[in-house]
């Protein structure tokens, strides 16, 4: 068995955990990345062509963390050399409140934001059915999160940093307040701090090693479904990213569990789905198919709503969430190891910005928002 010292090593080699390795190694830090899987895997949650990137938040603080992300995605690009994020304007419609609060704080922040009557919306974007006004934020967008990753591994390497895939972590061990040992089936690595990243292994990989709150593993099943018509040189901006956030409690918010979101995905057709209401799984023993109540619902949502897309048409997707029961992500460190956890559903928008602040936890521990802490 080799043994291999290193300041640091990031466990899981998706969205943040790339990122965390990549924001590490431009530092200079000595850094390794283990992933389980084999590169481009679509077993977690950082697989695919499409994530939605906004600034439209009901929360200050999640602003401020998408316009730095917003200024790492551009800095990233231009390393790499990579298109990633795509500006196509977002809206969400609904009779939620929500949306108030979300016109408030965009405002707040200076982030550009205005009401349509669902007249004017329906004008400018056909596909889709309005009865409410529509707030729409002009500088939101796609991300592409199978080039992001990749994107974030290579700028890694580049800066000195080690990718390696298809590496099981068996045993992660802490050793002292500096010192951490982690066996896979061929080495044995002692670093100075582990970045845990796993999404849906968490609670498996750290076994109770560092406090947590519940984290909930789902398996989410959105699908693409084919426009409606030939393609035309003005489909680049026929699709917003959309958000539906229907009023609680009416027949149709149960029925449609709330509302949906979605978003163009180029070469695949439109994706819609609903937001973390797939079943409960283990990660290790997914079937990867579509519950077929939810699937049905989701294409009689795509029927009455947005009259763009073939309801008929459709390939499902599958994908896994790990929430938190406030939805607040966990970024935090306990003695030598850092943990980051609880993003599916609107984390990827802001993955180089939480890479950087679990570069700073791991580096001198600086801690973010205390919203974020593990025990809270």
């Amino acid at each position: 068995m080799t043994v291999h010292k290193v300041d640091v090593v990031v466990l899981g080699g998706g969205a943040m955990g790339s990122a965390a390795a990549w924001q590490l190694a431009r530092r200079g830090v000595d850094v390794v990345l283990l992933e389980r899987f084999a590169a481009g895997h679509v077993r977690g949650a950082s697989h695919g062509a499409s994530r939605i990137f906004r600034l439209a938040y009901p929360d200050l603080g999640y602003i401020r963390l998408a316009q730095q992300a917003r200024v790492l995605w551009r800095e990233l690009e231009d390393l790499t050399g990579t298109e990633l994020l795509t500006v196509t304007g977002g809206v969400e419609h609904g009779g939620d409140p929500a949306l108030d609060q979300v016109a408030d704080a965009t405002a707040a922040a200076g982030v550009a934001s205005q009401w349509l009557t669902p007249r004017q919306a329906a004008r400018r974007w056909p596909g889709l059915r309005f009865d409410t006004r529509v707030l729409v934020h002009p500088d939101s967008g796609r991300l592409h999160a199978d080039n992001a990753v990749t994107a974030l591994q290579d700028s890694a390497v580049k800066h000195g940093g080690v990718v390696r895939h298809e590496v099981p972590v068996r045993t992660l061990a802490v050793r002292g307040d500096d010192a951490v040992e982690i066996h896979t089936e061929d080495d044995r690595y002692l670093a100075r701090r582990v970045v845990v990243a796993a999404g849906a292994w968490t609670e498996k990989l750290l076994g109770g090693l560092v406090p947590l709150p519940a984290l909930r593993v789902t398996q989410e099943q959105p699908a693409h479904f084919a426009p409606v018509g030939p393609p035309t040189a003005a489909d680049q901006d026929r699709w917003p990213s959309f958000g539906h956030l229907l009023t609680a409690g009416t027949r149709e918010a149960i029925a449609f569990h709330g509302g949906v979101y979605g978003l163009e995905t180029p070469g695949e057709g439109v994706k819609v789905g609903f937001h973390g209401v797939g079943p409960v799984v283990d990660p290790d023993r997914r079937d990867f198919a579509a519950v077929p109540a939810q699937l049905a619902a989701l294409r009689e949502y795509v029927r009455r709503w947005i009259p763009g897309v073939d309801p008929d048409r459709f390939a499902p997707i599958s994908c896994t969430y790990t929430t938190t029961p406030d939805s607040h992500f966990v970024l935090d460190r306990h003695g030598p190891v850092v943990v980051a956890a609880g993003f599916s559903g609107h984390g990827f928008k802001f993955v180089p910005a939480i890479g950087r602040i679990l570069a700073d936890l791991a580096v001198d521990g600086t801690r973010p928002d205390p919203r974020f802490a593990s025990t809270r």
